[in-house]
């Protein structure tokens, strides 16, 4: 699983929890993830990451800059994303979620971690 963020907030924060104990439980299928945090300012924003995962527990998802927030142009992340969710499983992206400003909500939280069922092996 691939998360895209455009900023760090208290939304984002429940997902990467969610999605930290989803990969810890499920290590025996080989359950990974990892969170990419897109900015223009890698210097600045690293000690926010750091302090991110810290404050919020994280322990089995890394936590990694990409300095430009466009993103990897072959992920083809959406200008208009605060978040992006991608899946995998094998080569397949079994699920592709992507919010706006204010779009990763509570209830868009609870759908993404019901999507994790379609990556286990």
């Amino acid at each position: 699983m691939n998360v895209f963020a455009r900023s760090l907030t208290d939304n984002l924060a429940s997902l990467v929890k969610q999605v930290d104990s989803f990969v810890g439980d499920n290590k025996s299928q080989q359950a990974s993830a990892f969170v990419v945090l897109l900015t223009n300012d890698p210097d600045a924003d690293e000690p926010k990451i750091k302090e991110f995962a810290k404050k919020h527990g994280i322990k089995n998802v890394p936590l990694t800059l990409f300095d430009g927030e466009a993103g990897p142009p072959s992920y083809k992340v959406s200008n208009e994303a605060e978040v992006t969710v991608l899946m995998w499983k094998g080569q397949s992206v079994k699920a592709n979620h992507a919010f706006g400003k204010d779009g990763l909500d509570e209830a868009a939280v609870k759908k993404v971690v019901a999507d994790t069922s379609k990556i286990l092996k």
